[in-house]
């Protein structure tokens, strides 16, 4: 359930009130790939959760199927209705005696990231790429670029983000991991 603010300047107006008493943020909902975990702890965040991006891996619970010659496999949002139906998450989101559920997450599959042994040291390596982009040696260097302003986040237009995109290929092949 949105609360009408951008995941970003949540996470940034949030962390910016907090560090002033020494309060640690986690960043929750929509990482999607190592880039949301910079951005996110750049902004401020100490730590991020990564359900929907961890739920992929091979150590992560439940079985894979094939849809379309892709392996996937199920995942289920803690604040979704399939798993409020479970006694432990209707208490997380205070719903055990609620007759209507309104559902906080989602329910889907997740494509198959294979071992949480060679994807987290993806997710370290490119946020440590991320850093050295854009000039941080340490998280701490990075965030302080953010607060003295040094960092500056620009919000792209749908047709810059296609113009910064690939181009002038007849073909390319994305990575997988």
């Amino acid at each position: 359930m949105a609360v009408g603010r951008p995941q970003a300047t949540a996470v940034y107006k949030v962390a910016e009130y907090a560090r002033r008493f020494g309060v640690p943020v986690i960043a929750d909902g929509g990482i999607q790939n190592v880039g949301h975990i910079t951005k996110a702890l750049a902004l401020g965040a100490t730590t991020v959760m990564m359900g929907s991006l961890l739920a992929a891996t091979s150590e992560s619970p439940g079985e894979y199927f094939y849809s379309d010659g892709v392996r996937l496999k199920k995942y289920r949002g803690m604040g979704s209705i399939d798993a409020m139906e479970n006694r432990a998450s209707q208490a997380r989101y205070f719903g055990e005696k609620d007759k209507v559920r309104v559902a906080q997450g989602v329910s889907g599959s997740v494509q198959d990231k294979g071992s949480i042994h060679t994807f987290i040291p993806y997710l370290v390596s490119g946020l440590q790429h991320g850093c050295q982009d854009i000039g941080a040696k340490s998280l701490s260097q990075l965030r302080s670029m953010m607060y003295t302003g040094e960092l500056r986040l620009e919000k792209r237009t749908a047709s810059a983000q296609v113009e910064g995109g690939v181009h002038g290929l007849h073909s390319f092949e994305k990575p997988h991991v």
